[in-house]
């Protein structure tokens, strides 16, 4: 029987979603707690691997059980197992047979946030980028027009990635300002490694001067990593969702 899990993290203290050699990965957090819950050495399959220090606030996970659980029992154990940990878990329900939660993804949405003050943040220090000089939200936004689409992401695409191809279809990417917060959204049904992360930091390029939006579509052609801008930093950008 299958079993899907909606899950809430605070990823500064993790190395990330899946489970490694290194100690305190998400992965690992909610296996161990199934195995004290369910008695059984049990495996789950994320939507989605997150880096370290990058936030959840809808990832999806699924593991297979033997028996019938009582989905409500088992959430409640699992969030009292977990919670030395920021991690909660929102649902657990039954699903059919043939779901997955990576490939029966057909979208995900991730938010990055940018905190642009002078000031640095207190209660959200590790949730946000703290940038100080001033960003023109207008032309990130007409920059970030360019990779609406199927196009080659290579100039956003890290070292490590292990995917096939460099191509992918961005259906969505949004730059709005709410009062201090500058807010970047985007949906595509995959991304590449860091890909989110190095297309914040070139759109930052933009935003701050330094480059204009016809630099910008110079860097994203060239097809080069090495064209491009910064990583922006894993702390302010959160999985929000995956449609199914």
């Amino acid at each position: 029987m299958r079993y899907r899990l909606d899950i809430e993290y605070d990823g500064t203290p993790f190395v990330g979603w899946q489970r490694q050699e290194l100690p305190h990965t998400v992965q690992q957090v909610l296996e161990e707690a199934l195995r004290i819950c369910l008695r059984s050495e049990i495996t789950i399959f994320g939507s989605g691997r997150t880096d370290t220090g990058v936030h959840a606030l809808g990832q999806v996970a699924h593991f297979d059980y033997d028996e019938e659980l009582d989905t409500y029992r088992v959430r409640e154990s699992l969030n009292a197992l977990v919670r030395p940990y920021p991690v909660s878990i929102h649902a657990l329900e039954r699903v059919s047979d043939d779901f997955h939660a990576r490939f029966s993804a057909c979208q995900r949405t991730y938010l990055y946030k940018i905190q642009n003050t002078r000031f640095p943040p207190a209660l959200d220090k590790n949730r946000v980028w703290w940038y100080v000089h001033p960003l023109d939200v207008q032309a990130m936004q007409e920059a970030a027009n360019l990779l609406i689409g199927r196009h080659d992401f290579s100039t956003f695409r890290s070292s490590q990635c292990q995917a096939k191809s460099p191509v992918k279809t961005l259906d969505s990417i949004t730059v709005r300002r709410e009062g201090e917060l500058i807010l970047i959204e985007v949906r595509a049904r995959s991304f590449l490694h860091h890909q989110v992360r190095n297309m914040v930091g070139s759109l930052v390029m933009v935003g701050n001067g330094r480059w204009t939006v016809a630099d910008f579509r110079r860097a994203f052609e060239a097809c080069d990593r090495q064209q491009g801008g910064q990583t922006a930093p894993a702390a302010g950008l959160y999985f929000v969702s995956v449609a199914y």
